[in-house]
């Protein structure tokens, strides 16, 4: 199940303390055409609510913030031949990031899908 961000990324866990991060499908519409996904390096350390990566899209680069604090324990490597694999399928294929959860009681201040999709509705 995942959950969301008021920045518009996801998270979803998949094993034990381990959590897949991507952008949602909204944020990639908004976005545009992807052209570059600047990722982190496997072992950074990422705190939520930082920035700790950028994608740039023909219309803009856009910082990308940790929704959970932990450490990148691997990176979408797809995405740098085939960036727009964030357009094509943001919350699934075009995943960005795993990390190992510091922390997984911060899951608990995301959005459900539900929740989230009130939040774009009432955010446009």
């Amino acid at each position: 199940m995942k959950k969301y961000s008021k920045t518009h990324e996801w998270v979803e866990v998949l094993e034990g303390s381990k959590a897949r991060i991507g952008i949602s499908n909204h944020a990639q519409e908004e976005l545009g055409d992807i052209v570059y996904v600047d990722l982190p390096e496997v072992g950074k350390e990422i705190k939520k609510g930082e920035e700790f990566m950028s994608i740039e899209s023909v219309k803009a680069a856009e910082d990308i913030y940790a929704p959970v604090s932990g450490k990148v324990v691997a990176v979408n490597e797809k995405l740098s031949d085939t960036p727009e694999l964030v357009n094509q399928d943001a919350e699934g294929e075009g995943w960005l990031v795993e990390v190992e959860l510091s922390d997984p009681s911060e899951l608990d201040d995301l959005m459900t899908e539900e929740e989230y999709k009130k939040f774009v509705e009432q955010e446009g």
